[in-house]
């Protein structure tokens, strides 16, 4: 059970499908288990039932805290394989679980920063900009994903991580542009503000609602909703005090 618990913990948390999770767990409980196993998972938290015989066990575990980190989704995946497989005992699987578990992030932060910065620069000229205004774009969206993560865990909310990073990111490119750093302000802003929408999440979302999971699809569109209405009430506010 702790095994089937730890494998399941580790692909929500990271970013995994609500299917994927309760597939994953139930393939490694069947390759160990003479009985059935029976599993329900939601965005924040995970039942699993064993039953052999006469006797049943049931726990439940919370997440707490969910970020998108798909190479632990992947290496979780490869364990379920191979103990489905039968190349790997309970003990290997449990004890490679912990590893990944205490794993850093597969990218360090420069680089995602970096990552960021210029992904907000492109998607100006995707969105009809031009490349004087790619240029406060990507100051605006490597400082708001720095500020982003450095508020997510020091406050540990991220409505409010979000709020004041929109706030900032609308600053940044409202007072560029009176500066004369671009000229498209709503473009920058749309640009600037990419690295912080929540692709995953929405994409999630909506496979779950396709695969049945109306529970796990409808939590996670509305964390997805209420992540747009943080960005978009820190951007309006701004907005208003530049207009």
């Amino acid at each position: 059970m702790e095994v089937c618990l730890l494998a399941g913990k580790l692909m929500l948390a990271n970013g995994g499908e609500t299917y994927r999770v309760e597939d994953t767990m139930l393939r490694i409980a069947q390759s160990f288990l003479e009985g059935e196993a029976s599993s329900y998972v939601t965005p924040t938290g995970i039942f699993l039932t064993l039953q052999e015989e006469n006797q049943q066990k049931t726990k439940f575990i919370r997440i707490h805290l969910r970020s998108i980190d798909l190479n632990k989704v992947v290496l979780v995946n490869d364990i379920s394989r191979k103990i489905s497989d039968g190349l790997m005992t309970i003990d290997e699987a449990y004890e490679k679980l912990r590893e990944i578990e205490q794993l850093n992030p597969l990218y360090p932060m420069w680089l995602k920063t970096l990552a960021a910065a210029i992904s907000s620069g492109l998607f100006v000229l995707m969105f009809g900009g031009d490349w004087k205004d790619s240029f406060p774009a990507i100051i605006a969206g490597g400082i708001g994903f720095i500020i982003f993560v450095l508020l997510h865990d020091i406050a540990k909310v991220k409505f409010f991580a979000e709020i004041v990073t929109a706030f900032l990111i609308g600053l940044i490119v409202s007072v560029s542009t009176k500066m004369g750093f671009g000229t498209n302000l709503d473009k920058i802003i749309i640009g600037s503000i990419m690295p912080l929408v929540p692709g995953v999440l929405i994409t999630n979302a909506v496979r779950d609602l396709m695969a049945g999971d109306l529970v796990s699809g409808l939590a996670r569109g509305a964390e997805a909703l209420l992540t747009a209405l943080a960005i978009g009430t820190g951007i309006a506010v701004i907005l208003v005090f530049f207009r």
